[in-house]
């Protein structure tokens, strides 16, 4: 296994433990299930520093890893859908990767701010989309006389909304103050290796 794929699965894993702290400090809105947290956070980091294959399996990792920790489960689909497919989706952020980093090496803070906050609410929609079937599957008998699509949606974006516009503030402040996090180690040895032969040239 080479040294870039190692580093890579380290990352994974740590940032995935991260997502769960994150998680487990938490504002709970629902007995049901449903908080305002970062969690989607380190899933974005790593979907912009590695790519989507990345991305996902952070996701997918600290959706697991809920299931272990106490999430609220009562059928095998809605834990697949409210943690699995959740989170995973998340990854799908990495669809921005290329412009932002892109807009990240010319220190372009405009373009890095929309681009993440694009990322982040693609990520965010999708996890949303996930919840919303759940809800409407799993969880209708608590509509009562309403319709089960209508609270799910209020449901779910109760928590959602806040959570995905605070995420993105959060990342927005972070990553453009910190641009070096959203590089992987392998780019910046590249950047590295790229200035110290162009003043080799240039001498």
């Amino acid at each position: 296994m080479d040294k870039k794929k190692l580093l890579m699965m380290v990352e994974i894993a740590i940032f995935a433990a991260i997502g769960l702290v994150l998680d487990q400090y938490s504002f709970k809105l629902w007995a049901q299930g449903g908080s305002i947290s970062f969690v989607m956070l380190p899933i974005v980091l790593m979907a912009i520093r590695w790519g989507l294959v990345a991305g996902l399996a952070t996701g997918l990792i600290i959706g697991v890893l809920q299931m272990v920790f106490g999430a609220f489960i009562v059928h095998w689909v809605q834990a697949l859908l409210d943690y699995g497919i959740a989170f995973t989706a998340v990854g799908v952020a990495a669809v921005v990767r290329k412009p932002l980093l892109e807009a990240t090496q010319a220190l372009n803070k405009a373009k890095m701010t929309t681009y993440i906050v694009i990322g982040i609410f693609i990520g965010g929609f999708l996890r949303f989309g996930a919840h919303l079937l759940a809800g409407v599957v799993f969880f209708k008998e608590y509509a009562g006389d309403e319709n089960v699509w209508k609270y799910s949606i209020l449901y779910n974006a109760s928590y959602m909304l806040p959570a995905t516009i605070l995420t993105a503030v959060i990342a927005v402040l972070l990553f453009t103050s910190a641009p070096r996090l959203l590089k992987t180690y392998n780019s910046l040895q590249q950047k590295s290796s790229a200035s110290i032969g162009g003043s080799s040239t240039s001498n």
